[in-house]
């Protein structure tokens, strides 16, 4: 990971060069792709990607990623597996991001995961150590008001929602996924998410994946910068590249969400309407990895799915399915 980090280093330098020189900008704001350090689990257990892949909160990765940040004069997001000493037989998926003077200031964990623990498995255990912010944290920085979007959670409304209105005006998506001339489902959802919430949307995706089951460059191309309007500013071609790369007018955008306009969806959100909605029950549980006497249980890979069919199970007796 540390030699990673030496190559990202370098990387960072040349495209901070390369971006000065020729389009006259100065990069402040680097968003590197999921899975840069690790790849993903491949049927690993818990406890073993807990060993083999996952990072200790105040460990030497982040220290070196500091340390890029702060020499670079940038800030720095990506997303990581990362151990937490309040659940020390977990892991977690963290999106982070790291100031021009080498501080985290921001962890936001991944709520919506297929095959990972997420802080809603552990719910009230999490709050009760972290608080209800914890869950949606957002930045204020000289660059905007920053916040993290985890992989395909830019597929669900809800999350990107839950930061806009908390204030987010740019999301920063590491994400590694297919790469595809044809319209894919996370692009067109970038869209949607930056004009719904009037922000921008910096979406990072790895340039290949090696030593995977399926073929390496399956999943490419694409980083982009998508503006307010929801129109892609820039977007890049496959493999490793720095042309996705575009001036963020957090003004223009503060101009936007104070004028009342048509356009204004965010000052046009009428919560209220679907409190509702998200009140219903038979819908995918919250604490269903912590054990009838209040422990923490450890799943194998398969509770997962087994959960998600139980929800399927509810939903089609209900009738909603």
């Amino acid at each position: 990971m540390l030699d990673t980090l030496e190559r990202v280093d370098r990387l960072i330098a040349g495209s901070k060069g390369f971006i000065s020189t020729f389009s006259g900008d100065t990069l402040k704001l680097v968003v590197l792709p999921e899975y840069f350090l690790t790849g993903f689990p491949m049927g690993e257990s818990i406890d073993v990607w807990r060993s083999k892949a996952c990072i200790e909160m105040d460990g030497p990765e982040y220290r070196r990623m500091g340390d890029i940040a702060r020499s670079r004069g940038i800030y720095l997001s990506g997303n990581a597996y990362e151990l937490d000493p309040h659940f020390p037989d977990l892991y977690f998926q963290t999106s982070f991001i790291i100031d021009d003077e080498g501080e985290v200031i921001l962890r936001y964990r991944r709520l919506i995961s297929m095959f990972a623990p997420t802080p809603h498995d552990v719910m009230s255990k999490y709050l009760e150590v972290y608080g209800k912010e914890s869950l949606f944290p957002v930045a204020n920085t000289p660059l905007g008001r920053l916040a993290c979007v985890a992989s395909e959670e830019i597929l669900y409304p809800e999350v990107a929602r839950a930061l806009a209105t908390r204030g987010a005006e740019v999301l920063l998506h590491s994400s590694s996924e297919v790469g595809s001339p044809r319209p894919t489902p996370k692009n067109i959802a970038k869209c949607a998410r930056a004009y719904e919430n009037m922000c921008y949307v910096v979406s990072s995706n790895t340039s290949a994946i090696l030593n995977s089951p399926v073929p390496q460059n399956s999943t490419q191309g694409h980083s982009q910068v998508v503006d307010y309007k929801g129109q892609v500013l820039t977007e890049a071609y496959t493999g490793e590249s720095m042309v996705a790369h575009a001036v963020i007018d957090i003004e223009r955008l503060r101009e936007a969400r104070a004028k009342p306009a048509m356009t204004n969806l965010i000052a046009r959100q009428r919560l209220s309407l679907f409190r509702s909605t998200y009140e219903q029950d038979g819908f995918y549980p919250e604490d269903n990895l912590i054990g009838e006497d209040g422990e923490i249980v450890v799943p194998d890979r398969a509770h997962f799915m087994e959960q998600q069919s139980a929800v399927i199970t509810q939903l089609q007796k209900a009738g909603l399915i």
